[in-house]
């Protein structure tokens, strides 16, 4: 989340009526940065990563855990620290001395929730293959310094979500009743959202644009004594606070489906996210493709969201969720009514999947491309009269057919063109698995793309381990110039496949057989199938149908079983032979190799998603009646297993976690010690 803008923001009625306003803006500002930008070469490939947490405050002696509503007071701690960083300061532990990279402090943020802090590196990760061996350092660090600026019973945890927001009675400090005239929530309070004027009025204008409030339900999980149909108890049909209370007796809750009603279900989760920068815009398009179809894969692998306001779902990941929470299509763009005030019906909520590639590649088959998609032909026709490709102006003219949600009085006086405010309005309010990232004007920043579909996970050393993952998996796409391209209907598909419950084991997954370019791969390597690299064929230019087929998470991680009907080399093997193309030294590939494995163990089932193991901690707790139920003392010992772990981490002692009296542990982390060489 970057800096928050100031002024008087526009109930929805207000700021409709300026819609197009913002949006013709906004395309005057982007056609600015294509013209300046379009042309710009050689940047450094740079990258970062966000991780965000929940504030917890945990007690031995409490009897439950709560939400701490303190963000506020701790970004103003942790921003009197930055200011000494600002300075000069430093943090010893990150000053690698071969390389002599010194790590100014990491710069924390505000996210929707009270409850949540975001933390960013103090500077971007650069090129060389050492810097990959800091990131986990840096989390620790980053973790520590938060950890700091709280009060002692206060934790920052990385959980995607937190078990028992939303449900009646006192889940947060302080304490707020539910509902609220932005939310119109019965299960939380307005206070639980960041009190810039931002939030609230996003909450309230996406409600009233929908004309009704958010309808976020998640299947609830079945076990041995959940009654069938379940009811979810704690929705209260007698509410008459506000218009918006009618929804549930309208059937907004259905049976079977545990029910949500407020933005801060979905936005209150967190994740983990990594941005790259590219050396210009063609290799930044590139890299926008070809991670799309590795999207919903890291999603599945990721899994860690297995439960909703008090119960069990019968989804492991976190997105669907969110996607609900901020959907303010009406019902005429929903299809339920026939389109008179509405312009289209409109397939995704603005938190989706990718509807579009935009590559200039020349493999970027249009049978790839979606026939149906919906764009604004006036925007198009503008970017196109502006110099700007047909491809990409598609994807903008895609992204521009939605209304901005807030709307500042003050930015509506005049168009300054030296700045992305309204372009941005629009641009980072598409909250797609993918995000492509013009250079903000005024800046030396290059363009950049931001992959965005990972869950957090609980640990710095996993959290690490994805993050060099796909910096390693975005080098080798660029330097074996690789093909990942499917049919952008099959990525929608996998993203929904990716929510089963253990999709990483029980799903298969619509991907590319032969990735490899007409030209063989520089580096050779065999595949778990035994078939050389370097042999490949050229990629065959029949049915689209024919290059792509369903794999397993394990499949596509690892490659394929020497009786499967493909032969894809695995993208751990494909990393691999990047790798020895580049000549790492050994010490560095042998530490490397340990986040590797725990990527490769994840998807063969060896260990654990973090979704599996809450799961598992559930079922096993003592206080569990097998009724999908997750109270406040399982949450609290749950709590307190993810506390313990973080301590055994922050402390670096051991070789690994198996030794802590945490229940099945070993099975989500293995043997790994928390950094370097290592294995199980």
């Amino acid at each position: 989340m970057g800096l928050l803008a100031e002024g008087t923001a526009l109930d929805w009625p207000d700021a409709q009526k300026h819609a197009h306003q913002v949006r013709e803006w906004g395309i005057k500002q982007l056609l600015q940065i294509w013209n300046k930008a379009k042309h710009k070469e050689r940047d450094a490939m740079l990258w970062g990563d966000e991780i965000e947490y929940l504030v917890v405050k945990y007690s031995k002696d409490e009897p439950k855990v709560l939400l701490s509503l303190r963000q506020a007071d701790i970004l103003k701690a942790l921003a009197n620290d930055q200011e000494l960083s600002d300075k000069g300061g430093c943090v010893p532990a990150l000053q690698d001395l071969e390389s002599q990279r010194v790590d100014p402090l990491p710069v924390f943020h505000p996210e929707f929730g009270r409850f949540m802090l975001e933390a960013t590196p103090g500077k971007p990760w650069g090129i060389g293959f050492k810097e990959l061996l800091g990131v986990e350092t840096d989390m620790k660090n980053r973790r520590k310094i938060a950890k700091d600026h709280m009060h002692p019973e206060e934790y920052p945890i990385t959980l995607t979500t937190f078990p028992r927001l939303g449900v009646p009675g006192v889940f947060t400090d302080p304490y707020y009743p539910a509902s609220g005239s932005k939310l119109r929530s019965q299960f939380v309070p307005d206070e639980i959202a960041n009190p810039h004027i931002r939030f609230p009025t996003l909450a309230a204008n996406i409600r009233w644009r929908r004309g009704r409030k958010v309808q976020v339900n998640v299947p609830v999980f079945h076990d041995e004594k959940t009654p069938n149909p379940w009811k979810d108890p704690t929705v209260n049909y007698d509410l008459h606070n506000w218009p918006e209370d009618d929804d549930v007796r309208n059937g907004a809750a259905p049976d079977n489906f545990i029910h949500m009603d407020a933005m801060a279900f979905g936005m209150g989760s967190c994740c983990l996210q990594i941005t790259f920068q590219a050396k210009n815009i063609t290799e930044g398009r590139r890299m926008y493709d070809q991670l799309s179809p590795i999207g919903p894969i890291m999603l599945a692998l990721t899994a860690a969201t297995p439960i909703y306001k008090g119960f069990l779902a019968d989804t492991d990941v976190r997105w669907n969720q969110i996607s609900r929470a901020v959907d303010d299509r009406t019902p005429e763009e929903l299809g339920e009514k026939p389109l008179k005030n509405n312009r289209w019906r409109i397939p995704k909520s603005r938190y989706a999947s990718n509807s579009t590639y935009i590559s200039t590649d020349a493999r970027l088959r249009p049978e790839y491309l979606d026939p149906n998609l919906i764009i604004d032909e006036s925007i198009k026709a503008e970017l196109l009269e502006g110099g700007m490709d047909d491809r990409l102006a598609t994807h903008f003219a895609h992204l521009f057919i939605r209304d901005p949600i807030v709307i500042f009085n003050e930015d509506l006086k005049e168009l300054d063109l030296t700045k992305a405010d309204h372009f941005e309005n629009i641009q980072s309010t598409n909250w797609q698995h993918m995000r492509f990232k013009p250079p903000p004007p005024g800046s030396d920043i290059g363009w950049r793309v931001e992959f965005r579909p990972m869950e957090i996970q609980i640990t710095d050393f996993e959290n690490a381990a994805f993050a060099v993952f796909m910096v390693l998996i975005t080098r080798a796409i660029l330097s074996f110039d690789l093909n990942f391209y499917i049919p952008i209907a099959k990525v929608d598909e996998n993203m929904e496949t990716a929510h089963a419950r253990d999709a990483v084991l029980a799903n298969k997954f619509w991907f590319r057989k032969n990735p490899f370019p007409s030209r063989p791969m520089r580096s050779g390597g065999p595949s778990r199938a035994g078939s050389p690299n370097a042999s490949r064929p050229p990629t065959p230019f029949g049915p689209v149908e024919d290059e792509y087929a369903l794999m397993s998470v394990d499949e596509i991680i690892n490659g394929a079983q020497p009786d499967a009907d493909h032969d894809f080399p695995g993208l751990i093997p494909i990393v691999e032979s990047y790798l020895d193309s580049v000549n790492v030294d050994v010490q560095t590939r042998c530490d490397l190799s340990t986040y590797l494995d725990l990527i490769r163990m994840r998807a063969s089932g060896e260990l654990w998603t973090a979704a599996k193991w809450i799961r598992q901690f559930v079922a096993k707790h003592p206080a569990y009646k097998r009724d999908s139920e997750v109270t406040d003392q399982i949450t609290k010992d749950l709590v307190s297993a993810v506390v313990e772990i973080g301590e055994r981490e922050q402390e670096g002692k051991g070789r690994g976690w198996k030794d802590l009296p945490v229940p099945d542990v070993g099975n989500l982390l293995g043997g790994f010690r928390s950094t370097g060489c290592g294995g199980s």
